[in-house]
Parts: C-alpha cells; structure tokens; sequence
C-alpha cells in the first residue's frame, strides 16, 4: 500500500517525529495567524469614528487655526483639532479659510464669504 515509505523502524520513526514537528509548527502559525485577524477586527471595530470637522493649526505657541477642513480630508496637516458642526460654521462665518480640496463651506451651506476679511487668532478663540 504504502511501498515509498522506508522499510525499518528507525526511519519510520524519524519521518514521524519530523511530521510531527511540522505539524506542530503549522498548528503554531495557524493559531497565531487566528490570534492577529482577532486583534485587526477588533480594532477596527473598536476605532473611533472620525470627526466630522477639523480646523488645521498654524506653528507657535498660540497655534492659530488656519483652515477648516472635513473631518476625512487628505489634505489637512498634522497640526489639527476637531471640531463640531457649530463651531466649523463660525469659524467659517467669521473668515477663517475653508479648504478648496474637501469645500466645507459648501457642505455647510455656507459659500458666500468670499468678501470677509480673514479671521484673526484673537477672533477664533
């Protein structure tokens, strides 16, 4: 039936041993692979939502809001903070910039402030 395997004791034991052990290491990667796609759903399920509005800040020590972006806008820098719906509406209203690539002006119905002078740091706080 089986006539490729060896035929004495010693190496039948040895290609047993070696399969076991390789069983044992598939079974290893097997549980660890399970392990880590538990943790990826998990924290995915667990993130949280991102804002709906952001204000992206200037460098210094007041940090001053430069523009206002939607909360998943890829243009917005690293110096950011969120922001409610209300609050992105003042910002807008009083002149603080809204980005040209995500238009939160539009999305907040707010597009006609092209003639208000710009916000100042002392304004925006």
């Amino acid at each position: 039936m089986f006539d490729d395997l060896p035929p004495d004791l010693d190496r039948l034991h040895t290609l047993r041993v070696w399969h076991a052990m390789w069983l044992q290491r598939i079974d290893a990667k097997i549980a660890a692979l399970t392990r880590r796609q538990a943790e990826e759903g998990h924290g995915r399920r667990s993130r949280p939502a991102p804002p709906e509005w952001i204000v992206e800040l200037g460098i210094g020590d007041r940090r001053p809001p430069l523009q206002v972006h939607a909360g998943d806008c890829y243009i917005a820098g690293k110096r950011r903070r969120p922001v409610d719906r209300n609050e992105a509406r003042r910002l807008l209203a009083a002149g603080l910039k809204a980005c040209g690539h995500c238009r939160p002006d539009s999305a907040l119905g707010i597009t006609e402030l092209s003639g208000r002078p710009a916000l100042t740091a002392a304004a925006a706080q």
